[in-house]
């Protein structure tokens, strides 16, 4: 599985990056997960899940327009992403991802 974290530079989301690949490995989930601005999203389409970060809430429908309802695209929680809850934001993605799949 693939994951993409979207922000507004691409910088603030390689912590929970970090902390999501932890999470994965410590379950033996196989994840692969790169975090991009969101302004380049279109260049690395090739994922199975977005997650959209808070301040950037405001691309919801722009991304979801973008991928033409072929990839979940979700919003991270806010008080995840403050808490850098890798483990939380990895089971939401899996989630989408799971339930996107129905």
């Amino acid at each position: 599985m693939k994951i993409m974290l979207c922000c507004a530079a691409g910088m603030s989301t390689s912590l929970l990056v970090t902390k999501m690949e932890k999470a994965a490995k410590e379950r033996g989930v196989e994840v692969e997960i790169e975090a991009n601005p969101v302004s380049e999203a279109e260049q690395h389409l090739d994922v199975d899940v977005i997650l959209l970060s808070p301040q950037i809430r405001y691309a919801e429908k722009a991304t979801k327009k973008l991928v033409e309802d072929k990839i979940p695209v979700i919003n991270i929680d806010l008080r995840s992403y403050g808490r850098m809850d890798g483990a939380k934001v990895l089971d939401d993605a899996l989630k989408a991802f799971e339930e996107f799949q129905k």
